[in-house]
């Protein structure tokens, strides 16, 4: 796919999908949603893992209300429906780790899109905000299931109601991001984490995901269940073996990712 409002580019297993429409702090068009999803998709099975930034000043400034023209008649269900849900769940199902490393502004559907990843990290004068309510709109694009378990119930309704802006030390504090490095150190800052995962044990992580999410929803014994069946296939893998070999040999292990 020729890709207009994004760039990716995948090396040493890191593949990198840079949000590219500056002009309008990184807006979510419909072209940009449906690169996205497609460009998320290919990078699982080119990469070991997957990083969402921003070109420019901002992360994503949330959906663009310019978008095909006059913003009261966007029919809001069918875009979500259509555009959105497919962009989240990939982002969501990825079969390998997902990192949003935001670095400014992130704003609306766009700070929902953020925390669509497994872990984000965020420079520490970016920040966040559930702008919907100032355009009488909202929390979409997963922010109402987002913030909820990642904030607790009371300051998800605040972040929704007033949507004051969530400075990136308060989301860390919060919990609702992983956390924060200082803005001129940033870059290196996320590809020092994403080279770390793109070595690491892939399918360890991809279950990881798996026993995480279904936390939610399962009983005591429900999760002991799953993680018995789940760390019994990360035992049959090559990077299991590899990793006590390299314990009782006092050296690094050598993942492959299988």
């Amino acid at each position: 796919m020729d890709y207009q409002a994004i760039r990716l580019v995948t090396r040493d297993d890191i593949a990198v999908l840079s949000l590219n429409r500056p002009e309008v702090m990184n807006a979510l068009n419909a072209q940009m949603r449906a690169e996205i999803t497609h460009a998320v998709k290919s990078a699982q099975t080119a990469a070991r893992v997957l990083v969402i930034t921003g070109i420019g000043r901002a992360f994503c400034s949330g959906q663009d209300l310019g978008d095909g023209g006059n913003a009261a008649n966007l029919d809001l269900e069918r875009t979500l429906r259509d555009e959105y849900v497919p962009m989240l769940k990939a982002i969501f199902d990825c079969t390998i780790p997902t990192i949003a490393a935001v670095n400014g502004a992130a704003a609306g559907a766009g700070a929902n899109l953020a925390l669509a990843a497994d872990v984000v990290i965020a420079s520490e004068d970016a920040y966040f905000v559930q702008a919907f309510t100032r355009i009488g709109l909202i929390p979409d694009a997963a922010g109402t299931y987002w913030l909820p378990r990642q904030i607790g119930a009371a300051r998800a309704m605040g972040a929704a109601l007033f949507a004051d802006k969530i400075m990136a030390k308060q989301a860390a504090d919060w919990g609702m991001i992983y956390e924060t490095a200082p803005a001129p150190a940033f870059e290196a800052h996320w590809m020092a984490r994403a080279a770390h995962l793109a070595k690491g044990p892939t399918e360890a992580y991809r279950h990881v995901k798996t026993a995480m999410r279904a936390s939610f929803g399962n009983t005591l014994d429900e999760q002991l269940s799953l993680e018995a069946q789940l760390q019994g296939a990360c035992g049959q893998t090559r990077d299991f073996r590899e990793g006590v070999v390299a314990f009782l040999q006092k050296r690094a292990p050598r993942y492959e990712g299988r």
